[in-house]
């Protein structure tokens, strides 16, 4: 029996406390071997909110579950209506200064390589290389049935073609913001006459997003590729992330449990600060760059 998704987690007494001094990771990245996991704070500069911020999406917004997108009609037909205009948002994007920070200290061979939570794309646009995407990327399309994997722009083409005036009647709402799992809000009379497309390939099978829902499980191959990057790092350093969900939480504890330090960049309180050698409270716009200008030539 699957459990309810952890949407959110609430910080206890003994965690330890945050510094605003940058110097823990300058040491630490200085030394090189550092695997990054990365978050959803991580691309807040770019326009696209976290979950769980000041200003995350939580706040107004329950975000699709694995469970609900493969139980019902109704649940696809609003997720595909809400994706394709918040599918648009996520494409005009672009990568921040703390997404060119992590590619930078990549490019200067300090970093191993990346495991980011996000499923926007944005580090692969600043340009990085080694990037395990841990939740999947929002610009892939798997059909449940046959298992053909397709590019999101086809999906868009073929989504346009079966609701051709749908963006039309729907744009009094394109200024909704974006979530971070690539949907915008809806009224349900703006999505009732969505249609959803099939599987190309085998003519009826269900598309899904191919990311990671709340409530389903990281494909075990992908695990395993994570796990073994945080056993061979010199250092974690976590940038961006709340770290709520056990699946980017588990590399954390593991690294702790081997004796790996993790430091810990997040302006809040994370589920890992029990187990982190340090969180540097400062927005990541801000520290990276200086990252970069004090630990590369």
């Amino acid at each position: 029996m699957r459990m309810r998704p952890t949407l959110t987690w609430e910080p206890t007494g003994g965690l330890l406390p945050a510094v605003t001094d940058l110097a823990p990771v300058v040491e630490a990245v200085r030394g090189g071997g550092v695997a990054v996991l990365s978050g959803a704070g991580l691309s807040t500069e770019s326009g696209i909110p976290d979950y769980r911020g000041e200003n995350g999406s939580l706040r107004r917004h329950t975000p699709m579950t694995y469970q609900e997108f493969v139980g019902a009609e109704q649940a696809r037909q609003r997720y595909w209506a809400r994706s394709q205009l918040g599918w648009r948002a996520m494409t005009r994007a672009r990568p921040n200064a703390g997404h060119r920070a992590v590619t930078a200290l990549l490019d200067a061979g300090l970093l191993t390589g990346v495991i980011t939570q996000n499923v926007d794309g944005l580090q692969q646009s600043a340009g990085a290389r080694d990037v395990i995407e841990l939740h999947g990327s929002l610009s892939r399309v798997v059909c449940l049935a046959c298992g053909q994997s397709s590019s999101r722009s086809e999906l868009d083409h073929r989504l346009r073609e079966a609701n051709p005036r749908f963006e039309d009647d729907a744009e009094r709402h394109r200024a909704a913001r974006v979530n971070p799992d690539g949907d915008v809000e809806l009224p349900d009379e703006a999505v009732r006459e969505f249609r959803v497309v099939a599987c190309s390939a085998c003519g009826n099978g269900v598309l899904k997003p191919d990311v990671v829902f709340f409530g389903e499980n990281v494909p075990p191959e992908r695990v395993a590729a994570c796990r073994d990057l945080v056993e061979e790092a010199a250092v974690l350093l976590v940038l961006g992330s709340s770290l709520t969900v056990m699946s980017g939480l588990r590399f954390v504890r593991q690294a702790a449990q081997s004796g790996t330090p993790v430091l810990i960049v997040n302006q809040g309180p994370t589920r890992g600060d029990r187990w982190a050698t340090q969180r540097v409270a400062l927005p990541l716009g801000e520290a990276l760059p200086a990252l970069v200008a004090q630990v590369c030539p």
